[in-house]
């Protein structure tokens, strides 16, 4: 169950992540947010990435192996490339109208890999 806390932690984590990361470029779309100074963007983006840290040390904590979790260290921080590879996607996807390419296929391919790697041995 460890592991699946852990892996559930991390994608709401990320969801936060990149709304703190990119969701202001989308914000800029709305007049009031157009008008708010860089400091104030980067206040509203902290303010979301709270969340985030608020859901990413109890995974990291939760999951590593050196605390009683299933994964070692280079497990989750593969994993949570992998996750945040795919919170962007779909995020890029909903908010951008971005259009997923074969070479976005591959690359997400090969982050699979790597987490099949990772495991081995």
């Amino acid at each position: 169950m460890r592991s699946l806390y852990t892996i559930l932690l991390l994608i709401c984590s990320n969801v936060f992540m990149t709304l703190a990361w990119y969701g202001h470029l989308k914000l800029a779309e709305m007049k009031w947010f157009q008008h708010l100074p860089l400091i104030g963007v980067i206040l509203l983006s902290w303010g979301i990435a709270f969340f985030e840290y608020c859901l990413q040390v109890p995974a990291n904590r939760m999951g590593f192996l050196g605390n009683g979790g299933p994964f070692n260290l280079m497990q989750l921080k593969i994993i949570q490339e992998v996750i945040t590879l795919s919170v962007f996607i779909v995020f890029s996807v909903v908010a951008f109208h971005m259009q997923v390419k074969w070479n976005h296929v591959i690359a997400a391919f090969l982050m699979i890999l790597a987490v099949y790697f990772v495991f081995k041995g």
